[in-house]
């Protein structure tokens, strides 16, 4: 697979059933940059950075679904121990989407990406508006003058950033939050054995070099 190609398969699963099989069927993207995915320095990264999996996670913290799968999705990358998480910040949702999104991307500076995230994912519900979210945050422990220093002087690049992420959204023809790309495969919803059961394909098909050139 060249490295203008990020998708060769995708598969499908239903955000209200996350049992059911994963099923191949044809790429719906062509010609998407597999570095500007996966090696953007931007990026909040977590997990092994040397993983032989990979996992995208485009989401927005407003999508009911992400948060429902947010918590297994942590679980998995730390148990598993060999794969590596890239956050994809994708506020489509609301307006405090986008804010809780700066909020996060702002927290990075200072190395509290995960924490305000995890944060911002644990309100319960959706449409939270950008007051519930500040205080989500605040609670966190993110050091707020900090924060709030960073959201100004590096407003240019987290928007810069959020753009590069709705593109390649874009590119990837995806239809809504959240959607994860796991080697070689899309999905949306998942629970903790879709996790396991995505990775395990994933890596089976990288054995037998159906994987992605990066």
């Amino acid at each position: 697979m060249n490295r203008r190609t990020l998708l060769g398969l995708i598969v499908a699963a239903s955000s209200l059933l996350p049992f059911i099989p994963l099923l191949p069927t044809p790429a719906a993207a062509q010609n998407v940059d597999v570095k500007a995915v996966l090696h953007d320095p931007d990026t909040p990264e977590s997990g092994n950075p040397k993983g032989d999996v990979t996992i995208v996670a485009f989401t927005d913290y407003n999508c009911p679904y992400c948060k429902t799968s947010a918590p297994d999705l942590k679980r998995i990358v730390a148990e598993d121990g060999k794969v590596r998480l890239i956050y994809k910040d994708w506020p489509i949702l609301t307006p405090a989407s986008v804010y809780g999104a700066q909020l996060a991307l702002a927290a990075k500076y200072q190395g509290r990406y995960e924490a305000v995230h995890d944060a911002l994912m644990g309100i319960p519900g959706k449409q939270i508006p950008e007051a519930r979210m500040l205080e989500a945050v605040k609670a966190s422990g993110v050091d707020m003058t900090r924060l709030d220093a960073d959201l100004k002087a590096h407003a240019d690049d987290i928007a810069a950033l959020l753009k590069r992420n709705m593109d390649q959204a874009d590119a990837l023809g995806m239809q809504g939050t959240p959607t994860y790309l796991i080697g070689p495969f899309r999905t949306s919803t998942l629970d903790y054995d879709g996790f396991r059961q995505a990775l395990a394909e994933a890596r089976r098909r990288q054995a037998a070099g159906q994987g992605i050139s990066e």
